[in-house]
């Protein structure tokens, strides 16, 4: 039932709902959502102009700056995923692996009663991630990890970063060359029987790169869309709380 507080006056009582704030997102979640956010846009925006890069006349230099910048960003988005993953451990309560993950004792008790509750028209309120927030952000998770290692392999093969480049560029050098020489679109100092191979071993993790890719954007759609409908028919101010922390909700969560 909606937790309400009664009002006098005019000599009638009327009601209105009650509402409390709670403490959701720390700081280093909060930080992390919005850095993730942009970096995957970052990435978004400099992929489609490689991926058509041929119909836009952009020359092989600019190619090279192009995935420069994009593998930059790749690296920015690494490190805050691995710091993510670090505070799964130390976050407060809603910010940890039990409370983003979907699992746990009476997990699926949850899904089934949340999923009840929502097609009410009165959904349960949960001050962290409801059950089928803690499954959207797993794959969320899954799709950007699957793309920062495919995204190293990539960069290794293509302009030669670390960590796996030097290894690569010792692959293809000609014989003579110094591997910490070869650079992205220096033919002449690569064996080219070793690049044509090295070609074929970095195909695959290309591919899954770019299918994980239209999945990924396919995903943030249907999450952006879930946040709006869940703030209409939930309500708890979803949106305001990563940027404030706390979350005002009508009803007690069920994960308080």
């Amino acid at each position: 039932m909606r937790r309400r507080k009664v009002i006098a006056g005019a000599g009638r009582n009327y009601s209105e709902p009650h509402f409390d704030e709670y403490k959701a997102w720390d700081v280093p979640t909060r930080v992390f959502h919005w850095l993730n956010a942009l970096l995957v846009i970052a990435l978004i925006g400099t992929a489609l102009v490689i991926y058509n890069g041929d119909a836009l006349g952009i020359s092989a230099d600019g190619k090279i700056l192009l995935k420069s910048v994009h593998v930059s960003f790749g690296y920015v988005m690494a490190l805050n995923l691995l710091w993510r993953f670090v505070w799964a451990f130390f976050g407060n309560r809603y910010a940890r692996w039990r409370a983003i993950f979907p699992g746990g004792k009476g997990y699926l008790h949850s899904l089934k009663a949340y999923a009840a509750s929502f097609w009410s028209g009165e959904p349960q309120q949960y001050v962290g991630h409801n059950p089928f927030a803690r499954i959207g952000v797993m794959l969320l998770f899954v799709l950007l990890m699957t793309q920062v290692v495919t995204g190293l392999v990539i960069a290794g093969t293509d302009l030669f970063w670390p960590p796996l480049g030097y290894l690569f560029a010792d692959w293809v050098a000609a014989p003579g060359v110094d591997p910490s020489t070869i650079r992205a679109g220096a033919k002449e100092l690569m064996d080219q029987a070793a690049y044509t191979n090295m070609r074929g071993f970095r195909a695959p993790f290309v591919e899954v790169h770019e299918l994980t890719f239209f999945a990924l954007a396919f995903v943030i759609i249907l999450h952006v869309i879930a946040v709006v409908v869940t703030e209409v028919k939930e309500g708890g101010s979803i949106t305001s709380a990563m940027f404030t922390g706390r979350k005002i909700l009508s009803r007690r969560p069920e994960d308080s």
